[in-house]
């Protein structure tokens, strides 16, 4: 039986390259060379190219104490690939680099590049190749994915006009709500330094998903294909509601006006905040890391789509610039956002 603990050094770095490279990959006709040469060989499709890039630190973007690898693996590429969603786009190829510390093993590698490959599988991501290399204290991962779009279908966060909507896909705040759960059982089990404490997350598995494997919203782009619509701008959310819906303004000049009421929370979320005793509508103005889409749409086009695809809500307008950006609350009260930060 092989040992659970393998250590790197002991196959090598050729030999660790091997075992992670032998996943069942997705394959794309454009690649004509993917890995195992010093460069990926790519054919140029129609349209426009592309690329993006997100860098990954443990202890500051991930935690191992509470995040299996193969969900981390997962959920990294997930987000690069989201902002190749988030220009209405279609990924295609992706490189992985990895600086790794000494304390991970061949298995654990293993793992962190299983989830790599299946979220490729889902999204039809082909790993075409990256680079290995050591780090004395902690691991590095650096994504870049490649992909294309047709000309006349970029979205841009700029093109939201005043009158238009700001639409949201899912949910938001079950990424944040998973945290706070993760962290609290972290915190439990450093307190009572007993490393066979379990902990029961039975009632939390939507929000700690949402965590651990949040889902880049594939389902979106293939919906507004299907129903001839560009939206006139659009960002992925991974720093919070607010500070996506800033970037849409900054880049269109215009201000935006938000309804608390409309903002989508699981219930699921709304019972972690009750038990944390926290609003629950800053996780959904302030959590990041949900991966939905925000876009933004004519009045008359977000009427016709609702029709075809129905996992998305309207929460707010476009509005001029020198309106700013404010919410109305549930109980009619304006507030700016300066107010909710």
């Amino acid at each position: 039986m092989e040992d659970q603990f393998q250590t790197i050094q002991s196959i090598g770095r050729d030999g660790l390259l091997n075992k992670l490279t032998s996943f069942d990959s997705f394959k794309r006709d454009e690649v004509i060379r993917s890995v195992g040469d010093d460069s990926a060989v790519i054919k140029p499709g129609k349209g426009l190219q592309l690329s993006t890039s997100d860098m990954f630190v443990e202890g500051v973007d991930f935690d191992l104490t509470y995040t299996p690898l193969n969900h981390l693996g997962y959920k990294m590429l997930s987000a690069a690939i989201s902002d190749i969603y988030a220009m209405n786009g279609r990924p295609q190829t992706a490189l992985i680099n990895i600086a790794v510390p000494n304390r991970m093993s061949v298995q654990m590698m293993e793992q962190l590049y299983e989830g790599i490959y299946s979220a490729g599988m889902k999204h039809e991501v082909e790993i075409v190749g990256g680079d290995l290399t050591a780090n004395p204290s902690h691991m590095i991962v650096s994504i870049s994915v490649q992909g294309t779009v047709e000309e006349e279908k970029i979205c841009y966060r700029k093109g939201a006009k005043e009158g238009h909507a700001l639409c949201v896909t899912g949910d938001l705040g079950g990424a944040l709500a998973g945290l706070r759960i993760l962290m609290r059982e972290k915190n439990y089990w450093n307190e009572h330094e007993d490393e066979n404490i379990q902990p029961d997350l039975a009632d939390y598995q939507y929000v700690v998903k949402r965590q651990l494997v949040p889902e880049a919203r594939k389902d979106l782009i293939d919906s507004l294909d299907t129903n001839g619509l560009v939206p006139s701008s659009m960002i992925d959310i991974t720093k919070g509601l607010v500070n996506e819906v800033s970037a849409l303004c900054d880049a269109s000049a215009t201000g935006a006006y938000l309804y608390q009421a409309a903002l989508p929370i699981a219930i699921e979320t709304r019972q972690v905040a009750d038990e944390m005793e926290e609003d629950v509508d800053r996780y959904a103005l302030f959590g990041g890391e949900d991966l939905e889409l925000l876009f933004t749409l004519p009045e008359k086009e977000v009427e016709e789509f609702a029709t075809q695809f129905n996992d998305f809500v309207v929460v707010g307008r476009m509005v001029p610039l020198e309106e700013g950006m404010k919410m109305q609350t549930a109980e009619g009260d304006v507030l700016s956002f300066d107010d909710l930060s």
